[in-house]
């Protein structure tokens, strides 16, 4: 099994390399499917991950979901199975052996296919979990994802090949020690799906003021069940969780627009900005206006 699965990453690794000859993030033909080549340890990078799958082929990455830490390498495969928001770090990568890893980024639509077509158990009744985890990597996972990122040196057979591949690998993933949570997200009325759909709209409704009772009623729970139930799934409070969104969206605001620290704070719904500025520097490490300055003289 080891000489198989190291046979599988070294073509991948020639298959990133050859498609992407800088560092960074890269789309590829295949518009769910995503390339990320790194020579060098990054600093703490921060974002929402979306439903996915990710694979390290060469180095190592940590993953901070609140206070708790996820750290793969090329023998593991990390799900996210919701939105959730994060901090992730190139931690092992140099000029002569870069990080290279690739995201396959899935949708509940497609789970629930698979679950369906394979007669898979769709149990609404079991309690949900963590939203995020890491497993150790199998061949047949590892030829299902080669042979999707082969697809990028035969454009023409991605339309008909991909949809087949991505049901297989979706297959792989159920069947893996962890899956039964992505099973869950995908079920209609399952304690998972409903905690989804209010992760979904504290999204989309991030700089509004919220009410717990409401979001329990968009779960269709109690408010103890709430708190019980999302903090299982993404290890944080609704409160907690759009403070988060909050924060990353204020550092973009201060990064592209140019605006003050006051303007964005009130832009993503904060009252207060010497609040807005504590929280800021508790998440980042540093003030608005300090944090931002930093990051302008790295990115400039």
């Amino acid at each position: 099994m080891f000489e198989q699965l190291y046979k599988q990453r070294l073509e991948l690794t020639k298959i990133i390399e050859r498609n992407i000859g800088k560092d960074g993030t890269h789309v590829t033909d295949i518009p769910s499917l995503f390339f990320s080549r790194y020579s060098n340890d990054t600093g703490p990078k921060y974002g929402v991950y979306k439903p996915s799958l990710c694979i390290v082929v060469q180095g190592m990455k940590e993953i901070f979901l609140s206070q708790e830490r996820f750290q793969y390498g090329p023998a593991d495969y990390l799900v996210a199975s919701v939105n959730l928001p994060i901090t992730g770090q190139v931690t092992e990568a140099s000029s002569e052996v870069p990080y290279l890893a690739l995201k396959l980024e899935l949708t509940p639509s497609q789970i629930l296919e698979v679950l369906r077509e394979f007669e898979m158990d769709e149990d609404k009744k079991k309690n949900p979990k963590r939203g995020m985890y890491v497993s150790k990597i199998e061949p047949p996972l590892l030829d299902a994802v080669t042979r999707l990122a082969r697809l990028q040196d035969y454009p023409k057979d991605i339309p008909v090949l991909a949809p087949l591949i991505m049901k297989e690998i979706i297959y792989r993933v159920l069947q893996g020690d962890h899956g039964e949570m992505l099973k869950q997200i995908a079920i209609k009325g399952s304690s998972a799906n409903q905690i989804s759909d209010v992760i979904e709209h504290i999204i989309n409704n991030y700089a509004q003021s919220l009410r717990i009772e409401e979001l329990a009623e968009i779960a269709n729970m109690s408010v103890s069940s709430l708190h019980r139930h999302f903090k299982e799934v993404t290890a944080m409070s609704p409160i907690q969780f759009q403070k988060q969104l909050r924060l990353q969206e204020a550092r973009k605001l201060l990064l592209s627009e140019s605006m003050d620290a006051t303007e964005a704070a009130f832009r993503i719904g904060y009252e207060s900005p010497s609040q807005f500025s504590r929280e800021y520097s508790r998440m980042f490490g540093l003030p608005p206006k300090e944090d931002i300055n930093r990051l302008k003289a790295i990115y400039v």
